[in-house]
């Protein structure tokens, strides 16, 4: 169980830079189907890896993904491409969070990049016995910041609008 002065601490106000990360891979033929093109699957580990150690950062807890409320593949990735996953909070409610991600693949060879992906997760705070935990608010520092935060609050709302299942 955690003593009051580490939940303060955890609930203290963060920037939008403090748990932003990036993450980067090389693909590998064990990555791929027969003919050189990454699995998805691979891009969606990937994915999901930075988003949830960007999530954990900003909340200081162990988090669990709950939802992946987007996910767009744009472009193909290949064998030998260095694919790079930059990750960032986009919104917080009081025990789960929104994080973007953007996944670019640069040919290591030409130096040509492209945009490959793009996925919106959910991320829910849990404390040691499993129970949703509070989460402290993200400051957005920037323009671009202000804007994913203003989006991310649309997307919260249609997700909140549609039926729970289970």
């Amino acid at each position: 169980m955690c003593d009051d002065r580490t939940v303060a601490d955890r609930l203290e106000p963060r920037p939008v830079s403090a748990s932003r990360t990036v993450m980067a891979r090389a693909m590998l033929p064990s990555d791929a189907n027969p003919w050189g093109n990454v699995h998805g699957g691979e891009i969606m580990k990937l994915i999901d890896s930075c988003a949830g150690a960007t999530a954990q950062r900003h909340s200081r807890s162990k988090v669990v993904t709950a939802r992946i409320d987007e996910l767009s593949f744009v472009a193909p990735v290949f064998v030998g491409d260095l694919v790079t996953a930059k990750a960032s909070v986009n919104e917080v409610g009081r025990t789960s969070m929104e994080v973007g991600v953007r996944v670019e693949a640069e040919n290591t060879l030409t130096g040509k990049t492209a945009h490959v992906a793009s996925a919106y997760l959910v991320f829910v705070a849990i404390d040691d016995q499993g129970h949703p935990a509070p989460i402290a608010p993200v400051i957005a520092e920037t323009d671009e910041d202000r804007r994913r935060m203003v989006a991310a609050k649309a997307r919260r709302e249609l997700r909140l609008q549609r039926p729970r299942r289970g």
